[in-house]
C-alpha cells in the first residue's frame, strides 16, 4: 500500500496525520508511506522526527486584512499545485489523507483532478476552510463531533472524535502524582496550560490576579506559560508565591494531568480531546486569533452539554474567580468529569486507519 498524508501549520493537524501513519504502518509494515507538508513550517521538522519522509510545497494562507504578502498567494498556489502533481504522478498513491492545513488542500485537491480516492480529518467542531472545499471530492470525512456532520456529506461522514498522544494517563494516583512533582497532597491543584508558545491573556490574567492567588491557602497551581513568555514571568511577583509553580513545558502531561482538580486552558482540538480521555473538568478560554473562531465553536460543543466551562478570553481575568468556585462545588465538578469523559473517543486512531482501508478496499 502506498499512502500519502498531508496536514501542517499547527500541532492540532501534524500530531493526528502521524499517529494515523503509525497505526496503518503497523497494519502494513511493508507499505510505503509519504507526507506532504507546508515548508518552513513545524511539519517539516515534527514528521521527519516521527520517521516519515516528508515533501514541502511552498504554500501560506490568504490573510483576510489587506497585506502585501497577499500578493503573492496566487503565485504560492500555482507553483503548489503544479509541485503536489508533480510529487503525487511520482509517488503514485493508492489514497491520500488529508488532515488540515493549506498543503492538504493543495495536495487533495489535485488528487481529486487525479481520481486518487480521499479521507478529510476535520479535527474541529466548525470546519476549517480547506475541508469546506474538499468536502465534495473527498470520499470519506472523519469528524471529531456529531454535530459537524450537517457541513458535509452525510453518506460519507465517520464519527471518529480526535486521536490523542499515547502515555496519556498514568498509572500513579492523584496523591502520587502531587508527591512526584513535589505539591502539596493536601491540596486543590489548578493545572494552567498555555500551549507550547503560551498564551497570552491567559498569562496576563495571572498577574491581574496576584491579590487573589496571594490568599488561596488551600489551592497550588501548576503554570504552564510556554516558552515565549517564561523569560517574561519567571520572576514576576506571582510567580514568586510558594503556592505558584510556573514553567515553560511540562515534560510529562500524565503527571500533570494525574495531579489538576480543573485545568484551565484554550480550546484546541488536541487539548479538548485529552480532556475527553482523561475526564478532567476544565475552563476553556477560546483563543481569539484562530480561524473561523473554531477554538469558541470547539468549547460551545463542551459546554452545551456541560462537559466543560466556557470562558470569553474578554472574561479572562475571571478565571481564577471561576475556578475556585468549581473546586468549592463537588458535585458540579463530578458532573462536569463524567459529562466530558462521556464524550472521549479512545479508538480513534485505529477507527480513522479502518476508514483508510475501507476507502482502499472500494
Amino acid at each position: 500500500m502506498r499512502i500519502i498524508y498531508s496536514g501542517g501549520g499547527t500541532g492540532g493537524h501534524i500530531f493526528p496525520a502521524v499517529a494515523v501513519a503509525q497505526e496503518m504502518k503497523k497494519r502494513y509494515p511493508e507499505s510505503e508511506v509519504l507526507f506532504i507538508g507546508a515548508k518552513g513550517k513545524m511539519e517539516m521538522t515534527k514528521v521527519p522526527n516521527a520517521g516519515f519522509i516528508i515533501k514541502g510545497l511552498w504554500i501560506s494562507g490568504f490573510h483576510r486584512s489587506l497585506t502585501f504578502r497577499n500578493i503573492l498567494f496566487p503565485i504560492k498556489l500555482l507553483v503548489s499545485l503544479v509541485s503536489a502533481y508533480g510529487i503525487l504522478r511520482k509517488f503514485k498513491p493508492d489514497v491520500i489523507a488529508g488532515f488540515g492545513g493549506y498543503a492538504s488542500g493543495a495536495a487533495l485537491w489535485v488528487a481529486a483532478k487525479m481520481g486518487i480516492p480521499s479521507l478529510i480529518m476535520e479535527q474541529n467542531s466548525y470546519p476549517g476552510m480547506t475541508n469546506k472545499l474538499l468536502n465534495g471530492s473527498a470520499d470519506l470525512a472523519c469528524l471529531a463531533y456529531e454535530e459537524t456532520s450537517k457541513f458535509f456529506d452525510k453518506t460519507k461522514v465517520m464519527i471518529t472524535g480526535n486521536p490523542i498522544r499515547e502515555g496519556l494517563v498514568t498509572e500513579l494516583s492523584q496523591l502520587e502524582c502531587k508527591s512526584h512533582l513535589g505539591l502539596d497532597t493536601a491540596k486543590w491543584t489548578i493545572l494552567i496550560v498555555g500551549g507550547s508558545l503560551g498564551a497570552r491573556s491567559i498569562n496576563a490574567a495571572m498577574s491581574e490576579n496576584l491579590e487573589l492567588i496571594k490568599k488561596l491557602d488551600n489551592v497550588q497551581i501548576i503554570w504552564q506559560c510556554g516558552a515565549g513568555y517564561i523569560e517574561a514571568y519567571k520572576d514576576s511577583d506571582v510567580a514568586q508565591l510558594d503556592h505558584v509553580h510556573i514553567s515553560a513545558f511540562i515534560d510529562d502531561m500524565s503527571i500533570a494531568y494525574g495531579a489538576a482538580d480543573v485545568v484551565i486552558c484554550r480550546s484546541g482540538a488536541l487539548t479538548l480531546a485529552e480532556l475527553m480521555y482523561i475526564g478532567k473538568a476544565a475552563i476553556l478560554i477560546p483563543s481569539p486569533n484562530v480561524a473561523e473562531d473554531h477554538q469558541t465553536s470547539n468549547a460551545k460543543a463542551l459546554a452545551s452539554k456541560d462537559a466543560a466551562i466556557l470562558l470569553p478570553d474578554s472574561k479572562v481575568s475571571e478565571m481564577i474567580d471561576v475556578t475556585v468556585s468549581l473546586l468549592n462545588d463537588d458535585e458540579r465538578r463530578r458532573s462536569i468529569e463524567k459529562n466530558v469523559n462521556k464524550m472521549a473517543h479512545p479508538n480513534a486512531v485505529k477507527d480513522i486507519a479502518d476508514g483508510l482501508e475501507s476507502i482502499v478496499r472500494k
